[in-house]
C-alpha cells in the first residue's frame, strides 16, 4: 500500500513499506550516486538508494523519526549539534568525485562549486532517528560551498527571524557555527553572506510569482513576506552576527 508523503516541494512521493518512492529526473542518477558514495564512506545521516521501481521511480530507505519545527525551536545543545553533523556531511562529500555524466537541479545558484552540498539543511528536511540527525531530499542537492550551504542552514536551524530577539538569533547562530567548528577566518564573512543566502531564496519565490511558476508561486503566497523580512533582518544586524561569531 502507498502513503502519499507530503513535502513543500515535491509532489508524488510515497511511502512503501520501509522505503520510500519519489519521481524521477535529469538529477537523480547523480543524486543515488552520491547518496551511494555517503553510504559507502560510512556517513549515516543520509538515506540508502536502492535502485528503481517497476515504475521507474527513485527507491530510497525510509528513515523513520520525527521532523523539526520549522519556527526553528532547537535548544543551543541541539544547534551544536546539527552543526558538528553538517561539518561531517561536508567531510564525507569532499572527495566524492560525481559521475562524467552528471547532472543536478540547481534551483538557486550557488556563489562556486566547491563541494557538493545538500542545499536544503533545515527543519523540514532534517529527522530526528535512532542512529542521529539524517537528512531527506536531496533532489536540489549539487555543486556549492560551505558558506552558502551554512548561511541557509544557520538561519534555518537556528530560526533566526523577524520576531525573535536578536539577542537570542545571535546567540543560537553561535552555537550552530561553534558545532560546525568554522574557523574564526571565515566567521565574519559568513556574517555577511547570512542576508544575500537568505535573499536569494526570496528572489527566486518572487520571480516564481511573477512568472507563475510552481511550487514557487505558491510558496511566495504563503512564505513571501517573511523570506524578504528575514533576508532584510539578516542584512541590517551583520555587526551583531559578526560579534557574536568573534
Amino acid at each position: 500500500m502507498e502513503q502519499a508523503l507530503t513535502g513543500n516541494v515535491t509532489t508524488g512521493v510515497v511511502r512503501v513499506g520501509d522505503t520510500v518512492r519519489r519521481p524521477v529526473g535529469p538529477w537523480t542518477d547523480a543524486v543515488d550516486a552520491l547518496l551511494t558514495h555517503l553510504h559507502e564512506v560510512g556517513f549515516p545521516g543520509a538515506p540508502r538508494p536502492l535502485g528503481r521501481d517497476d515504475r521507474g521511480r527513485q527507491v530510497l530507505e525510509y528513515v523513520p523519526g520525527e521532523l523539526g519545527d520549522p519556527a526553528g525551536t532547537y535548544s543551543p545543545g541541539e544547534l551544536a549539534s546539527i552543526g558538528a553533523f553538517l561539518a561531517d556531511l561536508h567531510r564525507a562529500t569532499a572527495d566524492f568525485v560525481p559521475p562524467p555524466s552528471a547532472v543536478w537541479q540547481r534551483v538557486i545558484p550557488p556563489d562556486g562549486e566547491a563541494l557538493i552540498c545538500h542545499h536544503d539543511v533545515a527543519p523540514w528536511n532534517l529527522v530526528r532517528s535512532s542512529r542521529g540527525w539524517v537528512l531527506i531530499d536531496w533532489d536540489g542537492a549539487g555543486p556549492g560551498t560551505r558558506g552558502w550551504e551554512l548561511a541557509y542552514a544557520a538561519q534555518s536551524m537556528a530560526g533566526m527571524r523577524p520576531d525573535r530577539p536578536l539577542a537570542e538569533s545571535a546567540a543560537r547562530l553561535r552555537a550552530f557555527v561553534d558545532g560546525y567548528g568554522l574557523p574564526a577566518a571565515d566567521r565574519p564573512a559568513l556574517a555577511a553572506l547570512l542576508g544575500h543566502r537568505a535573499r536569494a531564496m526570496s528572489d527566486l519565490l518572487r520571480r516564481g510569482a511573477r512568472d507563475g511558476v510552481q511550487p514557487w508561486a505558491r510558496i511566495h503566497a504563503e512564505d513571501g513576506a517573511y523570506w524578504l523580512a528575514t533576508a532584510e533582518l539578516l542584512d541590517a544586524h551583520v555587526g551583531r552576527w559578526s560579534a557574536a561569531l568573534a
